[in-house]
């Protein structure tokens, strides 16, 4: 019998998942216990492939909107496919409403957000080494000319020039604010022990840092203690990651 659920996620060399955005949608997969299977797509696939099963393209003014066709994707079911992680999010809890994600709790889009205002700094810590300790040819081959277009540079001037001590102390007020708001409710999670969607956007943004590079990933922890009592209290709904 097929799984039931069909999530399209970006792949890496080593076989497992380590995006971001995809990871959102995972977390909420294993955390509701969705029986599901994965489809990896490269970057350069993903506009074809998404527009031969019919997917829409990302609406433009939509928030966080990067691309036309992205990832994740997903396919439900009854044959229903839909893109975009905040979207997903919504289609998921509609389909599967326990345990919920309590979407309609404000610090849910407060933390998807904030995130931008975390990485924002980082872009150049991170994006370089995406290709290199990562992505297979075609997607990394993609990812470096694209990356290279944004920034106006290549990612090894990108890496020389932003990946900076300067830049991680920007992203110190950011991430403690994240922090301020997961010990309000006396964590470990941003709703104290109810775990929220809030949870699986900062999880995922932590588990992409350490796929890219353990060394950055634990600098990053150190912001705040609140943030490895996450990480650990979230430790289950990782365990799937192919």
């Amino acid at each position: 019998m097929a799984s039931q659920v069909l999530l399209y996620d970006l792949p890496s060399r080593q076989g497992i998942a380590w995006s971001l955005n995809p990871w959102k949608t995972r977390l909420i997969l294993n955390y509701k216990k969705i029986d599901y299977k994965t489809e990896w797509v490269e970057y350069p696939d993903l506009a074809p492939k998404y527009k031969e099963l019919g997917i829409p393209p990302n609406d433009p003014k939509s928030t966080g909107y990067f691309a036309d066709y992205s990832s994740p994707a997903i396919k439900f079911a009854d044959g229903t496919r839909m893109q975009d992680s905040w979207p997903i999010a919504h289609e998921l809890e509609k389909r599967y409403p326990s345990p919920s994600l309590h979407l309609d709790d404000p610090i849910v889009v407060q933390v998807r957000d904030q995130i931008a205002e975390i990485m924002g700094p980082l872009r150049g810590v991170f994006i370089p080494k995406v290709p290199v300790a990562l992505l297979n040819k075609p997607s990394a081959d993609y990812f470096i000319e694209t990356r290279e277009k944004m920034f106006g540079m290549p990612l090894s001037e990108v890496e020389k020039k932003m990946a900076t001590d300067e830049q991680w102390e920007k992203a110190r007020a950011p991430a403690e604010k994240a922090g301020e708001w997961l010990k309000k409710n006396g964590g470990p999670f941003f709703l104290g022990e109810t775990v929220s969607y809030a949870d699986f956007i900062f999880v995922g943004m932590l588990q992409m840092m350490k796929r890219i590079e353990e060394g950055l990933f634990e600098r990053f922890l150190a912001f705040d203690p609140a943030f490895p009592k996450l990480f650990e209290a979230s430790k289950q709904w990782l365990e799937k990651d192919d």
